[in-house]
């Protein structure tokens, strides 16, 4: 490849290579460095203008800081980030055609866009009630790794998901790429088509709207519904499950972007009615 045509996603498509063929992370590491280092060396040369590496590590870090301002100035709301229960199920009731199925994956799985849009059917296990992720499709459609080791994972799913997904199997269009949720030619469907014409029309149709406008703009808004519903307890309809078993089915890279971003979700533990009952098998 000519030096001028080395760009960050050239870069970022090498990493998902040097994966695929079984390269550790921290041999990842160090080749991405090794050549940060040649094309930093070209660069004072004047034989390449950027340094594709650093532009991909530039990228990354202002992705983590705008995360990190988004953190700061407010957490995460229910009814305002979050969809609230009822909303969900309107969105259900509303979703048609070869969207609904997409919908419902993502709010009872948790997988991000990028994983919905390049998950293929071997991957899921309609006896087992379980799909494996092990590729995602990026913005320009192309199909690579996951963001980190971590999004490589098992995620399990209920009845009504397998049920739904089983119905689907039989109408959903041929692709190459064996993929769940292909567009109609049976290529990789784009974001944009996903929000304007799956979640945003059902949002409208269900009344989950402000101001005649669909109410959650974006496909991260399910994925933190599920979130939701993993940390609550079973009696506030929720599944009560262990931080790090949420982080795991997220595919978080570690227990505190997990914290981060949904801690002031976790039980307290120490509402008016659980002190009671403590004190009382204490007491009695």
């Amino acid at each position: 490849m000519k030096l001028s045509e080395v760009s960050a996603q050239t870069v970022r498509k090498f990493e998902d290579k040097l994966r695929e063929n079984g390269r550790s992370p921290a041999m990842v590491r160090k080749i991405i460095g090794s050549l940060g280092s040649l094309l930093a060396d070209a660069q004072e040369q004047g034989l390449v203008a950027r340094n594709a590496v650093r532009d991909l590590r530039r990228n990354r870090r202002r992705g983590r800081d705008q995360n990190a301002e988004k953190r700061q100035k407010g957490k995460l709301k229910i009814g305002v980030d979050i969809p609230k229960p009822e909303e969900i199920k309107a969105i259900i009731a509303n979703a048609n055609g070869r969207w609904r199925p997409l919908l419902i994956t993502a709010i009872f799985t948790g997988l991000r866009a990028s994983e919905l849009r390049g998950l293929r059917w071997k991957e899921v296990h309609l006896d087992r009630h379980e799909l494996h992720v092990h590729q995602r499709a990026d913005r320009f459609n192309d199909i690579g790794k996951p963001k980190s080791a971590a999004g490589e994972r098992v995620v399990p799913f209920g009845k009504f998901v397998a049920n739904t997904l089983k119905e689907w199997k039989l109408a959903c269009p041929k692709s190459q790429g064996d993929l769940v949720f292909p567009n109609g030619a049976g290529n990789v469907e784009s974001l944009a088509n996903i929000i304007n014409r799956g979640l945003l029309p059902s949002q409208i149709a269900g009344g989950v709207v402000i101001d005649g406008r669909a109410k959650y703009t974006g496909m991260h808004a399910l994925r933190h519904f599920y979130a939701s519903w993993c940390i609550n307890r079973p009696a506030d309809g929720g599944l009560g499950l262990p931080p790090k078993i949420i982080q795991e089915r997220l595919g978080h890279s570690s227990i505190t972007m997990t914290y981060d971003r949904y801690g002031h979700l976790f039980p307290r533990g120490d509402d008016a009615k659980e002190l009671d009952a403590a004190e009382r098998a204490l007491v009695n």
